[in-house]
């Protein structure tokens, strides 16, 4: 769909349309949970609910078995305990979700106009690979959180890229309580905060004292005291089950069903030898996968381009997880829209469809296998599961690989927008002295025009 598409020229009809799509699949959800026995609605969201309930009634959330989030989480969904109102009211927390999603995508537009020097209409064609997306739609509309993840990592970005530093430490401190794996994103911020710093310097030592600057304190002390507050807060009221099923829980964590991971198998085989006292290899799963997400890929790519580098993390971080469901591809949806507009996938469209056929056809191949086992009660785990389990693992390390490479070609410190903000200054100065003038400013916005509309035939 090309940038005249009367779609993308006003911000209300992208944003119309995504809440249409999502408000069609909360009603059909509620057709095909009265009407099939298969249910539109998500087991986790019957989770977050009955904690609601119980918290409703003065009780822990963590009576509730499997209950493996913040409080705030139980807190935010109370009034689906309420009565009155019947399943209208019960989908609250569906509708929460669902509007999370138009608020990050909204946040998205907001980041590829400021950081990429975007025209409205180009940033509401990108952003609606997160808005008008029938899997991300669906995800949320069937009680996923995962869109209030989208908003408060969209906040994060936003904010770092503004220096409101205070306001990120905030947002990742809070962001972490709610759910571990945005820590990883601390490093590369703090890394490409001042980042021109350190390539001024001359010696080892200066280099050294100049890793220490007031942001990246700032940064630090902020965000280390938003998640010790939180936690502190929700330790007084709910003790050690609230750090043994938010945190501790996911050491240990074994979950063989409906799991993407390459560890799949394994856990399956440590499920049923647990008892016998073997080595607990899910304890030491996330070695890898820590060390590629939250160590190697900061410090090759953060200070080149920080949300690709965001991307390429979280994308290392779910590919390599001991856990994968589809829940968790959303972490990563979110940046696709600040990662295509300088993309290989896209200057390259038979490189970009292929590598989307493969990630679909791979998944497909995982959920055929496992159908065999769920529903068919044919036990498919050798070789079947596992060998799909392994091409999604290696279509996705492809993918990451191509992520890192485009990344990591990037000259400038701030993507896209870079070149676009030194060319237009370049425009402007070339009509004479450094004010900007009307005049000036018609010649900048003449000349960022024609550099998109050359973007978007690339």
């Amino acid at each position: 769909m090309s940038l005249s598409s009367p779609l993308f020229q006003s911000p209300r009809r992208v944003f119309s349309a995504a809440a249409a799509l999502r408000v069609v699949l909360l009603f059909y959800g509620l057709y095909q949970d009265a009407h099939s026995p298969v249910k539109y609605t998500d087991i986790d969201y019957m989770v977050f609910t009955d904690a609601a309930r119980f918290v409703s009634r003065g009780h822990s959330p963590y009576a509730r078995d499997t209950y493996r989030y913040t409080p705030l989480l139980a807190w935010m969904l109370l009034p689906t305990a309420w009565r009155g109102l019947g399943p209208l009211l019960f989908s609250f927390g569906k509708v929460l979700f669902a509007v999370a999603d138009l608020v990050a995508g909204w946040l998205l537009v907001r980041v590829l106009r400021s950081e990429y020097g975007m025209s409205e209409a180009r940033a509401l064609k990108y952003a609606s690979l997160w808005l008008l997306n029938p899997m991300v739609a669906t995800i949320s509309t069937r009680g996923s959180s995962e869109g209030l993840l989208g908003v408060m990592v969209m906040a994060l970005l936003w904010a770092i890229t503004q220096r409101r530093i205070a306001l990120a430490g905030v947002l990742l401190g809070l962001g972490v309580h709610f759910k571990i794996y945005p820590f990883i994103y601390g490093p590369s911020m703090l890394w490409w905060l001042d980042r021109s710093r350190t390539r001024t310097s001359n010696s080892l030592v200066e280099k050294i004292t100049a890793l220490v600057t007031p942001s990246r304190i700032t940064l630090t002390l902020t965000a280390l005291s938003t998640f010790s507050a939180l936690n502190i807060s929700m330790y007084m009221l709910y003790g050690l089950p609230f750090m043994q099923h938010t945190y501790l829980h996911h050491l240990t964590r074994i979950d063989h069903r409906h799991n993407f991971s390459p560890y799949n198998t394994l856990l399956y085989l440590s499920a049923a030898r647990q008892q016998h006292g073997g080595i607990h290899f899910e304890s030491l799963a996330f070695v890898p996968q820590l060390f590629l997400s939250a160590v190697a890929i900061p410090l090759v790519l953060a200070r080149k381009n920080l949300p690709g580098t965001m991307l390429a993390q979280t994308f290392a971080f779910v590919a390599f997880n001991k856990v994968c469901t589809s829940q968790y591809f959303l972490w990563y949806l979110i940046f696709l829209p600040l990662y295509l507009p300088s993309s290989s996938f896209l200057k390259r469209p038979i490189k970009g469809i292929s590598a989307a056929l493969l990630w679909v056809l791979a998944q497909a191949l995982w959920l055929h296998q496992a159908f065999r086992l769920e529903f068919l009660g044919i036990t498919s785990f050798l070789p079947g599961l596992w060998l799909a389990s392994l091409i999604f693992f290696a279509a996705n390390v492809w993918i990451l690989g191509v992520i890192v490479a485009d990344v990591g070609g990037i000259n400038n410190d701030s993507g896209p927008s870079s070149s676009s903000k030194k060319s237009a200054t370049a425009a402007a100065t070339a009509t004479g002295g450094s004010g900007f003038s009307e005049q000036k400013l018609r010649v900048v916005a003449e000349y960022m025009k024609e550099v998109e509309e050359m973007q978007e035939s690339s």
